[in-house]
């Protein structure tokens, strides 16, 4: 059964304003300041996605200062700009300050941020980022958070390359920590039957229940046409 999921249940968005230091404030409007100037700097004839990438810094930076509203208001039009442009890997960057602004539609944002990092061939990095805020926002007991980590492991194991080993650790050690507070295992041959029946390890099962999960967070407030990019895909 799927969970629905509670746009207010963000770990991350509680603690970020209270361990922030003075030093990574000043860093943060630094940083702000300087890629304002960059865009104001941009020649007439520079292209959209050159202001865009701009816009997604200046985005990133309201969120490390806190500014979330701001960072939502900047952020949101570059998701379909990076689309049109096929820049993928900075459309999900965008729905991942989306998230992060914890604005009403923030996990509608992931939900679309997620489908573009599993369907397209990103930095496994953050393909692995967004997938594991599934399992921080899924509920303790739902099948969700298992379903996200095993993603999360899939993509590692196929797509990382100079980075394989420490991404599948990583991944490996989401999938345990969800394997123990989902059913209280911790050993690894309890952990490979947990897989087994909850079949996790068929990829075509787990990736049409991933599916699932990312329809029921973002409802029908997609953002882009899925159908004509899978269209757009090799295999098609």
């Amino acid at each position: 059964m799927v969970e629905k999921f509670d746009p207010t249940r963000q770990p991350l968005h509680d603690a970020m304003s209270a361990f922030q230091s003075a030093d990574e404030r000043v860093w943060f409007e630094n940083k702000l300041l300087k890629c304002r100037q960059k865009l104001r700097d941009l020649p007439r004839e520079a292209s959209n996605f050159q202001r865009a990438q701009l816009e997604l810094e200046i985005a990133e930076a309201l969120i490390g200062l806190n500014r979330l509203e701001e960072a939502w208001s900047c952020a949101r039009p570059l998701v379909e700009l990076f689309i049109a442009e096929q820049k993928f890997e900075h459309a999900v960057k965008a729905c991942r300050v989306l998230y992060q602004a914890n604005q009403e539609d923030s996990i509608v944002a992931l939900g679309q941020g997620c489908w573009l990092a599993v369907t397209y061939p990103v930095d496994p990095g953050l393909s692995i980022e967004m997938l594991h805020n599934i399992v921080d926002e899924t509920p303790e007991q739902s099948d969700g958070a298992a379903v996200a980590a095993m993603a999360a492991h899939y993509i590692a194991d196929v797509r990382a390359k100079e980075q394989h080993e420490n991404l599948t650790f990583l991944t490996m050690q989401i999938l345990a920590k969800v394997a123990k507070r989902h059913r209280g295992i911790e050993d690894e041959e309890s952990i490979r039957m947990w897989i087994e029946i909850l079949e996790l390890n068929d990829t075509d099962k787990l990736f049409n229940r991933l599916a699932t999960i990312v329809d029921v967070m973002t409802g029908d407030s997609w953002w882009f046409d899925r159908d004509h990019l899978r269209a757009q895909l090799p295999v098609n």
